[in-house]
């Protein structure tokens, strides 16, 4: 497994975190999985940029994602593809030094690891709308 690849599972676990206790605050989140994480090598400057960058822009990350997410309401969504849908409407909007599909494939393979069986296809569906939205010409059409 690749750093960016773990330093993304450490930021999930950390979203996921935060969602669940918002008032431990980011610091806290990312220590506790970084500790979880035990072993596995990560960007820690990536990691803080990623969830601090996701959790101070939730607001707007979450109005794009209910604008997409045709009759599901980000409350109704499992914290867990929540927290990966997150992690990649940011990388898609705000963070914007990984290419589209990379971004897509590697949230697809978060949901793989985290989520349920309808996970993937689920994170996929919207997070390639919000790339045809967002950056144009790097997503093929269909």
């Amino acid at each position: 497994m690749g750093v960016r690849h773990a330093t993304r599972q450490i930021a999930v676990q950390a979203l996921f975190a935060l969602d669940a206790n918002p008032e431990g605050g980011v610091g806290t989140a990312i220590e506790a999985a970084l500790k979880e994480a035990e072993g596995k090598r990560a960007d820690t400057k990536r990691l803080a940029m990623m969830v601090e960058g996701t959790w101070d822009k939730r607001a707007e990350i979450d109005t794009m994602i209910e604008e997409i997410s045709r009759n599901w309401k980000l409350s109704r969504m499992d914290r867990v593809d929540r927290s990966i849908l997150r992690l990649g409407v940011f990388e898609l909007v705000a963070d914007q030094s990984v290419p589209a599909p990379v971004v897509i494939s590697e949230a697809v393979e978060l949901a793989k690891e985290f989520g349920s069986p309808d996970s993937p296809a689920f994170i996929n569906g919207l997070l390639d709308r919000v790339a045809r939205e967002k950056r144009l010409g790097e997503v093929r059409e269909r």
